[in-house]
């Protein structure tokens, strides 16, 4: 008795640019153009292809195709994303937002909430009321940081500070989440806080070494109202930001900073 010979199921592979068939559908030939499927041929020359060889061949293609098109739709809305962010704030001349800041590492929780100021270009004031005051003030140049219970001001330059919040002073005016985070990626495995809005995460350019990922939690209307960072060591700073209001009529004289008599200031020449 003569046995029909074992039939094997057809796969596809990739050289020089194409993907060549085998099994079955040896010496085949699947053209594509922009990912559609525009011609199919041989090496062997132009061989009858049965239905079901063909359907094989359609297979291979849709798997392929429907693996790759979700990727590059994520990757588009990311970027689209990340621009429509980087117009909302590009166009303002100051914000204005309560915050508060939880900090998490060795096992301690640190609450502590205020008002911030922002203000073009790199004029910022963090006026933190809540468990006790202090200050963090920065006129674009110089940056003060005051403990009233202390008695003690530190004060240094912008460009030196190396300071969690230091970048938030440049975030009116040439934000480019895209220059300023590297692999900007969605955050799938946990959800934002608040319905409807979008957890980005990605490696921050500056500060390395201490920083390994930040946070960004970003509301239909394009506003970053949470900014989560990730230090090497562990631990986490978090930023909750509400009730922003935007482009109001704010005085420079916020954004500078005379230290009261008797207040020990410490210059710091930073690194």
């Amino acid at each position: 008795m003569r046995l029909a010979p074992e039939r094997r199921a057809p796969t596809v592979r990739q050289a020089q640019g194409k993907l060549w068939a085998s099994g079955p559908l040896a010496g085949l030939l699947l053209a594509f153009n922009g990912g559609e499927l525009v011609a199919v041929k041989s090496r062997r020359g132009n061989p009858k292809l049965n239905r079901r060889y063909l359907g094989w061949l359609l297979l291979c293609w849709l798997l392929s195709v429907t693996i790759a098109i979700p990727a590059r739709g994520q990757n588009n809305d990311i970027r689209s994303l990340a621009r429509a962010v980087d117009g909302h704030y590009n166009h303002l001349r100051s914000l204005q937002s309560d915050f508060t800041e939880i900090y998490r590492g060795d096992g301690v929780e640190r609450v502590e909430s205020g008002t911030l100021w922002l203000k073009k270009p790199r004029k910022m004031r963090w006026e933190y009321r809540s468990p006790k005051e202090k200050l963090f003030v920065s006129d674009g140049e110089a940056v003060w940081f005051y403990l009233p219970a202390e008695r003690q001001l530190r004060k240094t330059s912008l460009k030196k500070l190396d300071d969690l919040r230091s970048p938030l002073a440049f975030l009116l005016g040439k934000t480019k989440l895209e220059n300023e985070l590297r692999g900007l990626s969605k955050v799938v495995e946990q959800s934002p806080l608040g319905v409807g809005n979008t957890l980005l995460r990605g490696v921050p350019r500056t500060m390395a070494g201490q920083v390994s990922e930040v946070q960004l939690e970003i509301t239909p209307s394009d506003e970053i109202v949470r900014i989560v960072i990730m230090e090497a060591d562990g631990a986490t700073t978090e930023f909750r930001f509400s009730g922003w209001k935007e482009n109001l009529a704010l005085d420079d004289h916020r954004f500078q900073f005379t230290p009261p008599a008797g207040v020990e200031t410490v210059e710091e020449l930073g690194r």
